[in-house]
């Protein structure tokens, strides 16, 4: 397993375990419904998510590093995104509630919802184009696949662990398990906004 690979599977799991539209959309799945029926729908949004992160990196993340200039632009202002969204995690993480309800959505309607809360948020699909073609640019060709492949592996872990977790644990979760997800989550997701700042600091100098 190679460092590259840690590299894209911790980072994802920071990004995409930080409580957001989707999270809170898998989370309350696997609540309100049996897990034969939360299986499917949380398929589907690691499909939803997996699509737009591989449009964002092999798309923005392209444009980005054929253009040194447009590349520098893009770390600095995706380094600073980072930071504050970390810092947006670190600041929710005690905010976050559990709730259940006795009316799950029809399956059709929440495979739909899957898309939805994936690529019906303007605001994300620009936050994740600016992310992770930041991460992108500071890559070469040679670590490319062993990151990306890193960053989809761990949704999955995820989406599905999450969905099982919270499938069979429902009703006995402490209700800090998440925050301190969410306190660790901020940390690194930080930490790594820190380094594209000071990569695009090293492209300065």
């Amino acid at each position: 397993m190679s460092a590259m690979y840690l590299r894209g599977l911790l980072l994802s799991l920071a990004l995409v375990s930080s409580i957001g539209m989707q999270n809170l959309f898998v989370f309350n799945n696997a609540i309100n419904q049996p897990l034969k029926r939360a299986w499917p729908v949380t398929i589907m949004v690691w499909f939803a998510d997996t699509a737009l992160t591989l449009a964002a990196f092999f798309g923005m993340g392209a444009i980005i590093s054929s253009h040194e200039m447009f590349k520098l632009v893009i770390m600095f202002l995706g380094g600073l995104l980072v930071i504050w969204i970390g810092f947006g995690i670190l600041r929710s993480a005690a905010s976050f509630k559990l709730e259940s309800s006795n009316t799950p959505l029809p399956m059709k309607k929440s495979l739909v919802n899957a898309w939805v809360v994936t690529w019906a948020n303007p605001q994300a699909i620009i936050d994740t184009s600016l992310m992770f073609g930041a991460m992108r640019g500071s890559l070469s060709d040679s670590e490319v696949t062993p990151f990306i492949t890193g960053v989809v592996s761990a949704t999955a872990i995820w989406f599905f662990g999450i969905t099982l977790i919270l499938g069979l644990l429902k009703e006995r979760l402490p209700q800090k398990f998440l925050m301190w997800v969410n306190i660790v989550s901020g940390g690194i997701v930080m930490a790594y906004g820190c380094y594209l700042l000071y990569q695009a600091l090293m492209m300065v100098i």
